[in-house]
């Protein structure tokens, strides 16, 4: 099939090369032109394990290729996927709708034959049937141009093996030939992996987008909060954490505690949740979202108290290494990167502070310019006083801590993501202290 994805980022240009992998004929459309030449020519933008090779690969066979003109977009697809950003409005909580508006008024005037429009972006509850009149309203062929909706489930870092290998696949139609139409989309996928397919309205398609990850920003922020409980009574979160996730009602995925969630997509998206909840009326159905949001912010102040705690009250004329500035580990993406907030707040309270990760320092340069970045972990814990593990790569894991010993001024490590093994760093010498344990 000919497929279209209109949006390039770190999801959407994995499901154009995992499309392209499957067998169709794929034109990804972005309005970045630096963004296109670099994906055209072959070339990452963004670093996400094992989408440079399908990339690449696909890009060669003349399955893959990219554009900026949602013209030609409009004549080559008969499937046209909206991958658009939707941010946090400024100055509100609700999602900006602005970029997936301007796709369907740039593609509607051209779609002159029947076609399928498929939404993939977070949005609020209601927006697909706004959208699917809008294009009705819009496209010459009227009706012919039919709307369906395709929430994405994809984990930066884990993109590729999402795309290809989802728990479940959930598609919101108003037609069966729609639905039709996605099947053979998804057909190899379906035929391989025997993948749970629900097919539903719009409504509930969008909301099972936003309740899947609300329901992951709660088991995380509810671990950390029980994190201050243990703090507060000397218990082990790691423990607590272990013990209730032997429970197969609660499971034991999402129950790290630590610095807790960022990225694009959690916090915006939970925001983005109350907020449509409020104009629908239903507020306090979510209110608890606000607590979730509040405990996941608070975790960012705690480890910054903890490491001033730890270097003696104040940060002037303190040394500070951070291990990590990606949200997570996989990824070079540093949005609403909590590692990088804390990076910051010591920076701001008068600490010298240095920032290694493995793939994230282009990006975290860009956003905040005035950190310290160092290319080795020897570098950025050269006399350090304190070290932050903030980012829990395996690189990071795998450190050596005796080693690491003869170049800091003080073995002093915080493991704000409860990963390393405690036993071998304490066995180095090193104190550890870490959100929610006992370490003494």
């Amino acid at each position: 099939m000919r497929l279209t994805v209109i949006g390039t980022g770190y999801l959407s240009a994995v499901h154009a090369a995992c499309m392209a992998e499957i067998g169709h004929d794929v034109l990804g459309v972005d309005v970045d032109t630096a963004k296109i030449e670099a994906l055209a020519a072959g070339r990452p933008p963004f670093h996400e394990p094992g989408f440079g090779e399908f990339l690449a690969r696909n890009v060669k066979a003349g399955r893959l290729r990219f554009t900026t003109s949602l013209t030609e977009a409009a004549e080559f697809g008969d499937v046209h996927f909206v991958c658009v950003g939707t941010p946090q409005k400024p100055g509100s909580n609700a999602a900006d709708m602005k970029y997936i508006d301007a796709v369907v008024d740039g593609l509607a005037p051209h779609l002159h034959r029947d076609t399928l429009v498929v939404g993939k972006s977070t949005v609020p509850v209601g927006t697909a049937a706004r959208i699917a009149a809008r294009l009705r309203e819009l496209a010459p062929v009227g009706a012919g141009a039919e709307l369906a909706w395709n929430p994405e489930f994809l984990r930066e870092g884990f993109a590729v093996k999402d795309t290809l290998h989802p728990d479940r696949l959930v598609v919101g139609v108003t037609s069966p030939g729609a639905e039709e139409v996605l099947r053979a989309v998804y057909a190899p996928i379906l035929e391989s992996d025997h993948t749970p397919w629900i097919s539903t309205d719009f409504a509930t398609a969008e909301l099972v987008k936003v309740s899947a990850n609300a329901f992951l920003a709660t088991k995380i922020s509810f671990i950390n909060a029980i994190a201050d409980v243990c703090d507060a009574v000397g218990g082990d979160v790691t423990t607590v954490a272990k013990a209730i996730g032997y429970d197969a009602r609660i499971g034991p995925r999402f129950l790290s505690a630590g610095l807790g969630f960022g990225g694009g997509c959690l916090p915006k998206d939970i925001r983005a949740f109350m907020a449509r909840a409020q104009e629908l009326g239903v507020h306090d159905a979510l209110g608890f979202l606000r607590e979730i949001d509040e405990i996941n912010m608070g975790r960012r102040r705690r480890v910054v108290d903890l490491a001033r705690e730890t270097v003696g009250g104040s940060f002037l004329g303190r040394n500070v290494a951070v291990l990590g500035a990606a949200f997570k580990p996989d990824s070079d993406d540093v949005r609403d990167s909590p590692a990088l907030n804390v990076a910051a707040a010591i920076q701001l309270q008068g600490g010298r502070v240095r920032v290694h990760d493995p793939a994230a320092l282009d990006n975290a340069r860009a956003q905040f310019p005035t950190l310290d970045y160092v290319l080795e972990v020897d570098k950025a814990c050269e006399q350090a006083d304190l070290v932050l593990h903030l980012t829990e790569w395996q690189e990071y894991r795998e450190l050596d801590p005796a080693a690491l010993a003869g170049t800091v001024r003080q073995t002093r490590i915080i493991d704000a993501r409860n990963a390393l093994p405690v036993e071998r760093w304490q066995a180095a010498g090193w104190t550890v202290r870490a959100p929610g344990r006992s370490l003494a």
